[in-house]
């Protein structure tokens, strides 16, 4: 077990704490915990890559705690009503549709290598400033109702996109 992973861990464990702080209204905890949860992320990252600490294991865990804590942010802002159900159904249907497609191409025995797009880092900065935005403006008192709905649009269409671009990717393997 390596510090990095170790970290990763940890950011994982924050997740149910951060909804709890959320389901409470303790919004500068839930604040707090997800701007610390950022760092971890960026952090576990350097130190894997400058201590050659990289393993396996991070690679599949650290983007499982990143989705762990985007996902559960936004059905919990969902479920108390600060996010619409359809644009929580977008982001979470994408997430399903990428993991469900890897494990079709594992028992297929098809198996596709992981890389990040352009458009899928696009829409995890969008996902992460829009969550940023929504737990900081209930933390401080905040009416961002002026673009909330630009941003949660513009999350959407990278969603959207992002999924796409995967979706396209995918079967192209697949065919070929």
């Amino acid at each position: 077990m390596t510090i990095p992973n170790l970290i990763t861990i940890a950011r994982l464990v924050i997740v149910p704490v951060v909804i709890v702080m959320i389901l409470s209204e303790n919004w500068g905890f839930a604040f707090a915990l997800f701007v610390i949860a950022g760092i971890s992320d960026g952090l576990d990252g350097f130190i894997a890559r400058r201590f050659n600490m990289q393993s396996e294991f991070g690679a599949y865990i650290d983007p499982l705690a990143d989705k762990a804590l985007m996902v559960s942010i936004f059905v919990t802002l969902a479920a108390i009503k600060l996010l619409p159900a359809w644009f929580v159904i977008i982001v979470v249907f994408r997430d399903i549709l990428i993991v469900s497609a890897v494990i079709l191409s594992w028992v297929m025995d098809k198996p596709i290598e992981i890389k990040p797009l352009i458009i899928s880092k696009l829409n995890t900065a969008a996902q992460i400033s829009y969550a940023a935005a929504l737990l900081g403006a209930n933390a401080f008192g905040i009416d961002i109702s002026a673009v909330n709905f630009a941003l949660m649009l513009t999350v959407t269409a990278l969603t959207i996109a992002s999924a796409s671009a995967y979706f396209m990717g995918w079967m192209r393997h697949m065919d070929g």
